[in-house]
């Protein structure tokens, strides 16, 4: 997989992706991960990328030309085009399920009040936000979006069963409680059914535990018509 990342700030989207698995699935050759600096892609002598909205209206937007330039720049056949957007579709582990299966991403971070509403109807095939908050530029949620995706390829994790355990893996589930030695720790004891060595028995409780975590923590993952918990 090919991830080209472009955004003002190339080494915020960066810094993240360098450690711990991603760095490693990096280094085996599973992803190649390039953050572009957007403003070499702009013809103003000052390197200005930003302008302000035509009718008025507070901040400032991206301009079309230097985005218009990277993607020309960058794009080829397989690409899909992403931007980062709080106006996005939400960024669920399906999504990211969906991503890790590209061949090449493109990602576009956007800043300050957005970006000029023609990259997205010429050159965005799918916008997506990381959720219902405001961040100060899209190169931290481009960073959430990477590892969320590339941790799904194969090979990326040890353990193969890894993500079909995690929270989100099925049912929209979050994942049951887990535990480690030792069994005892300041009157605090492992559930005597995870130590039973009766493998039906601990995975009843593993969905029964998850569904009742689902419960109390994101209901409306149960009933997505009800109210939800803000982050």
């Amino acid at each position: 997989m090919r991830i080209d990342i472009v955004t003002l700030f190339p080494e915020m989207a960066l810094a993240p992706l360098s450690d711990s698995i991603i760095q490693r699935a990096r280094a085996a050759g599973l992803v190649e991960v390039t953050g572009h600096q957007l403003r070499n892609w702009s013809e103003d002598k000052h390197r200005r990328v930003d302008d302000t909205p035509c009718g008025g209206g507070q901040g400032m937007l991206l301009k079309p030309e230097p985005l218009f330039a990277a993607v020309e720049a960058l794009r080829g056949p397989a690409t899909q085009v992403i931007l980062m957007t709080p106006q996005g579709r939400p960024f669920k582990q399906a999504v990211a399920r969906e991503l890790a299966a590209a061949e090449h991403l493109l990602i576009l971070c956007g800043h300050y009040e957005g970006v000029d509403h023609r990259v997205v109807e010429a050159l965005v095939d799918e916008e997506i936000s990381i959720g219902d908050y405001i961040l100060t530029n899209g190169a931290l949620a481009a960073a959430v979006l990477c590892d969320a995706v590339i941790r799904l390829l194969p090979g990326a994790l040890g353990d193969e069963r890894s993500p079909l355990d995690e929270s989100f893996a099925e049912q929209d589930l979050l994942e049951a409680p887990a535990y480690t030695r030792p069994i005892e720790f300041r009157g605090l004891v492992v559930p005597e059914v995870l130590i039973s060595g009766h493998h039906g028995k601990i995975s009843a409780w593993k969905s029964e535990q998850a569904l009742a975590r689902t419960r109390a923590n994101r209901p409306d993952l149960l009933d997505p018509s009800g109210p939800r918990k803000e982050n």
